[in-house]
C-alpha cells in the first residue's frame, strides 16, 4: 500500500506550475479587463486579501501605489516594499503575506526584487501563498521573476539576457525562462540564447497586454496579443493567442 501511495504522489506532482494555487504572468503594457477579471476570480473575489509589491520600480511607493488593484476590484490591498534585506527577513514585515490570498508584482527591473527578497522570509512566505492555494501575478519584471531562470537580470542593462549573479528567478513556474514586452520591443529571438545554453528549459515570451494563467502544468492565454513558445526540440518558436491552451509537459497546444 505504501508503494502505491508513493507512486500516486509522484504522478500527482507537477513539473512546471505550482502543485497548488495559480499564476498570472503578464507581458507588460496596459492590462485589459479580461486579465484583471480572471485574476480577481482566481484570488477569490473582491474581499480576498492581496499584497502589492512595487519593488522592481526605481521609484519609491506613494499614496497611489496599489491603486491599480483597487481599480481591478480588490478591496483589501496591502503595499509591501523594502530594499533592506534584513527588514525583508523579519516576521513583522512578512505578516501581510501570511494572510494573503493573492500577490501582484509590479514592473521595473527584476534584479531589484532579487536583491531585496532572495533568501529571506519574504521569499519563503511568497511561496506559502501558493501552497495555500492562492495566486501570484506580476507584469513585466513581475512576470520574469516568476520563472526559474531569470532573464534580463543584469544591473547594468536589460538588454543583457544572461547575467551571472542574477540568473535565479523565484521559480513559481519551474524549468522555465520568461521574457516580456516581446513584440513591442522586438525581442522575438532573444530567448534562444538562453535555451541554447539550457536546452531543457521552456522559454515563454509574452507581448504587452497579454498574459498566461498557469494551473498545474497547463496554461491559458489571455489578452490582446501573442505568447511565444521556445522549445529546443521545436524550432523556430511558435505563437499562441487569446483562448489558446498549452500543455507544458507535452509542449503542445491543447
Amino acid at each position: 500500500m505504501h508503494s502505491l501511495l508513493l507512486a500516486f504522489t509522484l504522478l500527482a506532482e507537477t513539473q512546471f506550475g505550482p502543485q497548488k494555487g495559480s499564476l498570472m504572468i503578464v507581458g507588460g503594457g496596459a492590462i485589459g479587463p479580461e486579465i484583471w477579471e480572471r485574476f480577481l476570480k482566481q484570488a477569490g473575489g473582491p474581499d480576498a486579501p492581496i499584497v502589492y509589491i512595487p519593488t522592481a520600480s526605481e521609484r519609491e511607493p506613494n499614496e497611489n501605489s496599489g491603486s491599480i488593484l483597487k481599480k481591478a476590484g480588490f478591496e483589501d490591498v496591502t503595499v509591501l516594499h523594502t530594499r533592506d534585506r534584513k527588514l525583508a527577513d523579519t516576521d513583522d514585515f512578512v505578516a501581510p503575506l501570511k494572510r494573503a490570498r493573492a500577490v501582484f508584482f509590479e514592473g521595473g527591473r527584476q534584479w531589484r526584487i532579487v536583491d531585496s527578497y532572495e533568501g529571506t522570509k519574504t521569499e519563503h512566505e511568497l511561496m506559502q501563498v501558493l501552497r495555500r492555494g492562492g495566486i501570484i501575478g506580476g507584469t513585466s519584471a513581475g512576470a520574469t521573476i516568476q520563472g526559474s531562470y531569470l532573464v534580463r537580470g543584469a544591473v547594468s542593462g536589460n538588454e543583457i539576457m544572461m547575467s551571472p549573479g542574477h540568473e535565479r528567478g523565484f521559480g513559481y513556474l519551474r524549468n522555465s525562462a520568461i521574457d516580456q514586452h516581446l513584440l513591442k520591443r522586438g525581442r522575438e529571438n532573444d530567448l534562444w540564447q538562453v535555451i541554447a545554453k539550457y536546452p531543457k528549459l521552456l522559454g515563454i515570451g509574452l507581448d504587452e497586454g497579454t498574459a498566461i494563467l498557469v494551473e498545474g502544468d497547463q496554461f491559458e492565454v489571455l489578452g490582446v496579443s501573442k505568447v511565444a513558445i521556445y522549445d529546443n526540440a521545436q524550432r523556430p518558436h511558435f505563437f499562441l493567442e487569446q483562448g489558446d491552451r498549452f500543455d507544458m509537459l507535452t509542449r503542445r497546444k491543447r
